[in-house]
Parts: C-alpha cells; sequence; structure tokens
C-alpha cells in the first residue's frame, strides 16, 4: 500500500493530569514544546484541548490563540485542530474558538454515554457547531462514537452543511460506548466508504490500552491514526510513555511495518482537502 498515513497527535485531552503522567502537557508553553516533539517525529495534525493552570478543562479562546500562534511558530505546515468537545464546557461556549480559523475542529453529532455521564451533543448546538465551521472555514473532523452519528454526518455533508471531503474518525473503547471489536471496526469502514466514496479519507482512534491496537486495523486497512497522551498515558502495562512524540514515533513505526510513508504537512492537507499555510 502505497497510500500516506496521516498522523494525528491529541496532546492532552481534558482528563488526564500530571498525576497520570508527568508528560501531559498543561500549559500552552508546555502544549507547544509538546507538539513540536511529536510534529518531529511525524505527526501532522494536532489535536488540542486547553486546560486552566489547575488542570481543569477549559474552552478559553485566549488560551486557543496563544497554542494557535506558538504551533504555527514552531511546526510549519502542521494542521491545526481545536476540540468543541464537551468537558470543556457548555453550550455555544464549546465554538468560542471557531472564530480564531483553526485548520480544523472536532464535530460530535451526535450523544452517547461515557464512563460516569452522558456525552451530550443535542442536535440544535451540533447543527450551530456546524454553521460556524462553515462560517470559519473551519474543516470539521467527524468523531463517530457509534453507527448513528456516521449516518448523521452523512446527512449533515447531503445537506452541503460540513465541507467536502467528509472526515470521520471512529473512537472506540470509551467505556459504556463501542467497544473495541474488529468486526464492526470493518462495518464501519466499509459504512463509510458506502456512504462517502471508496477514496474518502477516514481516521480511527483507540482509547487506553486499545490505542495501538486501533492504530494498527486502521494503518492496516488504509485509514489515518490518531495516537496521543489524551487518549493514553502509556506505552504498556508497565510504562508511562515518555512523550506525546513516542507515541507518535511508535504509530509511525507500524506505517513502516505496512509498507505506508507517513504523510507531510502538504500531503496530509491535501488529502482533507483544506487551505493551503498562508505565506
Amino acid at each position: 500500500m502505497t497510500k500516506p498515513c496521516i498522523i494525528c497527535v491529541a496532546i492532552t485531552g481534558s482528563l488526564p493530569k500530571k498525576a497520570n503522567n508527568p508528560a501531559v502537557p498543561i500549559t500552552v508553553s508546555e502544549q507547544v514544546e509538546s507538539t513540536q516533539e511529536a510534529f518531529e517525529a511525524g505527526a501532522t495534525i494536532m489535536h488540542a484541548h486547553v486546560r486552566n493552570d489547575d488542570e481543569t478543562p477549559s474552552s478559553d479562546p485566549e488560551k486557543f490563540a496563544r497554542l494557535k500562534e506558538g504551533v504555527e511558530k514552531h511546526c510549519p505546515g502542521m494542521i491545526i485542530q481545536f476540540s468543541t468537545g464537551g468537558r470543556s464546557g457548555t453550550g455555544q461556549a464549546r465554538g468560542g474558538m471557531l472564530p480564531l480559523r483553526p485548520d480544523m475542529a472536532s464535530l460530535s453529532v451526535g450523544s452517547n454515554n461515557f464512563p460516569t455521564r452522558v456525552y451530550e451533543n443535542p442536535p440544535d448546538l451540533v447543527s450551530w457547531l456546524a454553521s460556524e465551521m462553515v462560517e470559519h472555514d473551519v474543516k470539521p473532523e467527524i468523531e463517530a462514537f457509534d453507527l448513528s452519528h456516521i449516518f448523521q454526518a452523512a446527512k449533515l455533508h447531503a445537506e452541503g452543511r460540513i465541507a467536502a471531503p467528509p472526515y470521520v474518525q471512529f473512537v472506540m473503547g470509551v467505556q459504556n460506548a463501542m467497544p473495541v471489536d474488529g468486526v464492526v471496526f470493518d462495518f464501519y469502514v466499509k459504512t463509510v466508504r458506502r456512504l462517502f466514496g471508496e477514496d474518502v479519507p477516514w481516521c480511527a482512534a483507540g482509547i487506553g490500552r486499545h490505542q495501538m491496537t486501533l492504530n494498527q486495523w486502521a494503518i492496516a486497512a488504509g485509514g489515518h491514526v490518531r495516537t496521543g497522551l489524551e487518549d493514553n498515558v502509556r506505552l504498556d502495562r508497565d510504562r508511562l510513555a515518555p512523550s506525546n512524540a513516542a507515541l507518535v514515533r511508535r504509530a509511525a513505526d507500524i506505517c513502516a511495518a505496512n509498507n505506508r510513508s507517513v504523510a507531510t504537512p502538504a500531503e496530509a492537507r491535501q488529502v482533507l482537502g483544506l487551505r493551503p499555510v498562508a505565506a
């Protein structure tokens, strides 16, 4: 297989703390440094949350702006993707950073169970977030925690409410949501190709110990991958991951084992239909 693989690094998330792994980057300066290391290891998308100084989640646009500025300076061409996830804020505060015009933003198009709560994505909020992404030329990455979310993405695409080509990420391994199941994974891939076309790009993410499994499945099946300390703080049962870059290097090694190159920023932008980097 010759198709380059896009590696997304989810650097921080809303949950992991220094107590879980000292390498989790919390401050903006830590996030920029960790992202640069991951970029040099082969990551071409940076998926970003921001935190308060006490490590609690934040939706502060000013923090996102400083993070975007730092990544643009130190990681030329890297694709910047902001999270609009529900752990960091409520209502339209979840999209308050979209006027900053990152290249991409995550978009969860339906609700589902999480370990201790319902992850709520009501239709009116999904509609508003999608419209804001169109308004500010931000490409959504559809986070699919359930089969119905893929069909909802197809509906939004058919209505012209998300940009082509659509980009769907399967998230597997969240407790109380979709488990890691190879038959289901294969069906997800077939469903995306049936609804959006054989050549549409797609991605997969595995949570915790399942991260490497989903990396392996997606790379072997011609998809793209997400890794990083947001989803998994360990290399294995006995070792913490020393950095986001270490998890990116592991994904790159899986690419090499499957005869796939790691996509450059320019290749990734072309695959995803993103606007070119501003001069």
